[in-house]
Parts: structure tokens; C-alpha cells; sequence
């Protein structure tokens, strides 16, 4: 049996470290075919999203993907992030996160869209997970 990545249980750690520090937590995506986010806030490929409990709804942090709902202009979407597209995590605040290289993602069994077509619960009100000017993050790369 190959032996898991550890990516996913670093992004719950920070995620968590994050949380507990009264930080609020932020993922960069490499945006790809397997990825379902709004398009109109992707930029360059990149979309920089807003993990913490005030923006999500339902958010689950998988082993193989990232999924909640969360507002755009008012709009509750779902979304879909594969774990190897995850390229940081890092407080908003200060800047501090870890950084992952982009893994190739294999296309899943159920498509995003099938996933997360059963949700239909609203998402909190706080519009926006998408940071439009998010701080430089102050990052360690890890294979």
C-alpha cells in the first residue's frame, strides 16, 4: 500500500493553528479542470480563498479535496478544491502558512459538480471567501 501524503494533514494543522489563534485562514488554488470555483475571481490560473468558519458552510477538509459552500456577490456557491491543487495555506493576518508544490490531479470517480449538488444548506452571510488583496505569505515549501 503506497503511504499517504502528508498535505492534507498539514492544511488541517494550520487550519486549526489558524483557528485557535483567532487568525483567519487562507488556501491559494492552482485552478484546473478539477477544480470548481466562481471563474470571475480566478486570476493568472490562481484563486486565493477564505477557509474560516465565517465565510464557509459545511466545509470539509478531505484527505483528497476541499469542499464547502460559501457567498460571492451574494450568491451561495459550492465549491470543489482537489488537495494537489493547494499550493499554501497561511493567516491572513500575518502572513505566516506553509507552501506545497501543484500535484497533478487524476480525474476524480464523481465529478465536483455531483458532489456537491446534494448541499443545500445556505452559507453564513459574510460575502466573499475570495481575498482581493491577501498579504504575501511567509512560506516553507514542502514536497
Amino acid at each position: 500500500m503506497a503511504e499517504t501524503s502528508t498535505k492534507p494533514y498539514m492544511i488541517r494543522a494550520l487550519h486549526e493553528w489558524c483557528t485557535d489563534n483567532g487568525y483567519t485562514p487562507h488556501i491559494v488554488v492552482q485552478v484546473d479542470q478539477n477544480t470548481m470555483v466562481p471563474p470571475a475571481h480566478i486570476r493568472d490560473g490562481q484563486i486565493t480563498l477564505n477557509i474560516g468558519s465565517l465565510a464557509t458552510n459545511r466545509l470539509v477538509l478531505g484527505n483528497d479535496a476541499i469542499e464547502f459552500q460559501a457567498r460571492f456577490n451574494g450568491v451561495t456557491e459550492n465549491l470543489y478544491v482537489p488537495i494537489g491543487a493547494v499550493t499554501a495555506i497561511y493567516a491572513r493576518e500575518t502572513g505566516a502558512g506553509m507552501g506545497f508544490e501543484v500535484e497533478s490531479t487524476a480525474s476524480p470517480s464523481q465529478t465536483a459538480a455531483e458532489k456537491t449538488s446534494a448541499q443545500s444548506m445556505d452559507a453564513p452571510s459574510e460575502d466573499g471567501p475570495v481575498d482581493p488583496t491577501p498579504k504575501r505569505p511567509k512560506l516553507a515549501i514542502v514536497k
